[in-house]
């Protein structure tokens, strides 16, 4: 039985703004994720590890929401296709406690903790 439109309207705004605050946190990542310059100036302030170390940190950031927008953008595929809120290996129903908590969500609790192990 297909997702009725009112919830796939609720769930498609939500995943609209979260594809928005990923554009806007990407925008502010790339910055960090940029090479590191030291000013000599200020040697002492900032060690040329640590700033490795952060911006490996950042890049990883930056992957990490690169592949949350790729869920949500496929999520929000599922929705236009009439196929969201299912589970894409077994087929059952996502449970819309899952999706309030993750509306990205693609797979159920179980075929979800199967991947996990």
């Amino acid at each position: 039985m297909p997702m009725d439109m009112k919830n796939a309207d609720t769930y498609r705004q939500r995943l609209v703004t979260l594809r928005e605050e990923l554009v806007e946190e990407r925008r502010d990542g790339d910055e960090a994720a940029g090479t590191v310059e030291l000013d000599q100036a200020r040697v002492g302030r900032l060690s040329r590890m640590d700033a490795l170390q952060a911006q490996a940190m950042s890049r990883e950031a930056q992957r990490r929401r690169q592949q949350h927008m790729q869920q949500v953008d496929a999520a929000l595929r599922r929705i236009d296709e009439g196929d969201y809120g299912y589970c894409l290996e077994c087929g059952e129903e996502i449970a819309p406690a899952r999706l309030d908590f993750d509306p990205a969500a693609a797979l159920c609790i179980r075929c979800a903790s199967r991947h996990e192990q």
